[in-house]
């Protein structure tokens, strides 16, 4: 059954529940005459919960483990003479699992039964054209033992879903009528409910420190893997970025790293005095109807998708600036370079500097401001020494999320600043970033196993310890100051 349709039916089970231990709660005190220790919503509540939670968690932890223990079972049928090595087997498996999905999709939902997939299987000399003819497309040969491990993966996948769909609906079932069954007037319904619900909040918000540790560890564990097959003193200390698959590579990250902070530099070099000059003026300046107007309308800047900004530096800002600076004055005749790239890019984190220091810039007190305006200074006096000190952590907070976003982004600098991977302060001149490798290593057919390929684990994780040094850097400063006015 279909994930979907599986929380649907428990959200219907949850709803019911909770109607029925309303319900029941209600007639229970009618009939005994004792008054409810909580709301009757709270008894339905914590039917609902009971028959909701559990198997939600349930469903979860079975669709990560279930790929898991079936994989690990399927790659037991592959012979060692097809595949020897993990990366050998890891392509096999890939195959496996293409095979098993279009099964599903062309025989299944074509009308075929399991006659045909015997069909394939008895033609052992050629199966790949045997699944050509319904539809399924392979590159290479395909074994018999890799279709029969297709049709067994296909297999364990169904019976693993009709498990979990059985075990999903009992269990919410159980839970739901055992919290119905213990339903007494005396009953601490909202105390039950609210440690409940407690819980989940505390659950959820484990969820992002785990997702931060998980997406570490995974990082991690394949940078070793690189760093076992290329050296970490040349990754990080060699000036040239050359990857040729084919052996010979050179992978240093200094290129990478200067291009990044090069476009990162321009950028805020745009965006932070606009933006600061623009949240000044709306929200010590400005009246409220332009203020309504404005705001609106910059914060628009951080709508447009970041490919109509690559197509905007490509076609009008690059060769504006090629024809009108970079030609004349001999420094270049691309119209792909970092300055491209920065100012397109400073223009489109405007908005995250402005938005955010007009908001910072609001929340503090009037009454420092009236406390200026008493000892007679100046309304640009007031702004400068007193609201501007006050607001500078939440400052700092905004040009470091508008950091965050320049160094992240990949569709500008690919169509402004091209791909080339250079130590230059020619700002005419066309670099490239960490991000714009990272996709480019991983985009392809290239082996996976392969450095060439890895290097992208290593590039995301000194991106990672970057941006993870920048932001420890603003917590100091912020503490810093913020302890001067509170």
């Amino acid at each position: 059954m279909n994930v979907g349709i599986i929380i649907l039916v428990v959200l219907a089970f949850a709803a019911a529940g909770y109607i029925a231990g309303k319900r029941q709660a209600l007639a229970l005190s009618a009939g005994s005459g004792m008054k409810l220790h909580s709301l009757s919503g709270y008894y339905g509540q914590t039917v609902a919960l009971f028959a909701a939670v559990p198997a939600f968690l349930l469903m979860i932890v079975w669709l990560l483990v279930q790929p898991v223990v079936v994989e690990n079972r399927i790659s037991g049928m592959i012979p060692e003479s097809l595949a020897s090595e993990p990366a050998a087997r890891s392509l096999v498996m890939s195959d496996v699992r293409r095979i098993a999905d279009g099964l599903d999709s062309v025989l299944v939902r074509g009308g075929l039964g399991e006659e045909a997939l015997d069909s394939i299987a008895a033609d052992t000399q050629n199966v790949r054209a045997r699944l050509a003819e319904v539809g399924i497309a392979l590159a290479g040969e395909v074994p018999p033992v890799v279709f029969e491990a297709a049709r067994s993966y296909r297999q364990s996948a169904k019976t693993g879903a009709l498990a979990m769909t059985f075990a999903v609906f009992g269990l919410s079932l159980l839970l739901g009528f055992l919290a119905y069954r213990r339903i007494d007037p005396q009953m601490r319904a909202r105390n039950i409910s609210e440690t409940f619900v407690k819980s989940l909040l505390i659950a959820s918000s484990l969820i992002a420190i785990l997702t931060t540790i998980g997406i570490v560890f995974s990082l991690v564990f394949e940078t070793i893997t690189f760093f076992k097959l290329y050296p970490a003193s040349e990754f990080f200390f060699s000036t040239v970025w050359n990857p040729q698959f084919r052996g010979g590579s050179e992978l240093g990250i200094l290129p990478l790293l200067w291009g990044t902070l090069y476009v990162s530099f321009i950028a805020l070099l745009v965006a932070v005095p606009i933006g600061l000059m623009i949240a000044i003026y709306l929200s010590e300046y400005a009246g409220r109807s332009m203020r309504s107007f404005a705001k609106p309308a910059i914060e628009m800047l951080a709508g447009i998708p970041t490919i109509v900004y690559g197509l905007f530096a490509l076609v009008t800002i690059g060769p504006f600036l090629r024809d009108y600076f970079a030609a004349p004055l001999g420094l270049g005749s691309s119209s792909s370079s970092v300055l491209t790239a920065g100012l397109v890019m400073g223009i489109m984190i405007i908005p995250f500097v402005s938005s955010l220091s007009d908001d910072i810039i609001n929340a503090v007190p009037q009454a420092l401001r009236d406390g200026s305006y008493g000892l007679g200074a100046t309304r640009s006096e007031t702004i400068k020494k007193v609201v501007m000190p006050a607001a500078l952590p939440g400052i700092v907070g905004a040009v470091l999320l508008a950091a965050s976003r320049a160094i992240g982004e990949t569709m500008i600098v690919v169509l402004g600043a091209g791909a080339a991977a250079k130590l230059s302060l020619n700002p005419f001149e066309a670099m490239t970033t960490v991000t714009v490798k990272i996709v480019s290593q991983l985009t392809g057919d290239s082996e996976f196993s392969s450095p060439e390929t890895l290097v992208a684990f290593a590039l995301g994780l000194t991106l990672f310890t970057f941006t993870l040094g920048l932001n420890v850097l603003a917590l100091y400063i912020v503490r810093k100051y913020r302890e001067q006015y509170e």
